[in-house]
């Protein structure tokens, strides 16, 4: 446990040894630049962000075991996908296109859990956040 700057805690685990022997997950990751380019000539953006979204994503039960914890009490495991895990930001990545794959690129771009409603005319954007 380390404490944060508000004073409150938060657990710390070290994945370094896990992810050595995870192969990577070569989902690829949207280019920031060209996200940025597709806003071009639109009159209305809103910017969202799914700070959760990660801690949504279920654990297969299988690999529940390799994420377990010890502490005084007992063994545990995470039973949502924790921060620090190497492949957590492809897995994301995937299934948020998978989510939006009508959206993504038309009036929505997303980069793991950042979101972007772009609409090009202002009356839209309403109908496009909906």
């Amino acid at each position: 446990m380390v404490r944060k700057g508000s004073g409150s805690w938060r657990m710390c685990i070290d994945y370094t040894y896990l992810n050595k022997a995870c192969l990577k997950d070569s989902f690829p990751l949207p280019h920031i630049d060209q996200l940025v380019d597709t806003t071009f000539g639109h009159q209305m953006l809103s910017f969202m962000d799914a700070y959760s979204g990660y801690n949504q994503i279920k654990m297969n039960p299988t690999d529940e075991e390799a994420i377990a914890f010890q502490i005084d009490r007992g063994l545990y495991c995470y039973r949502v996908m924790p921060f620090g895990l190497k492949n957590a930001g492809a897995t994301y990545q995937r299934l948020m296109n998978k989510i939006f794959k009508t959206l993504v690129g038309r009036n929505m771009e997303v980069y793991k859990d950042d979101m972007l409603v772009k609409s090009l005319e202002k009356y839209q954007h309403i109908s496009d956040l909906e």
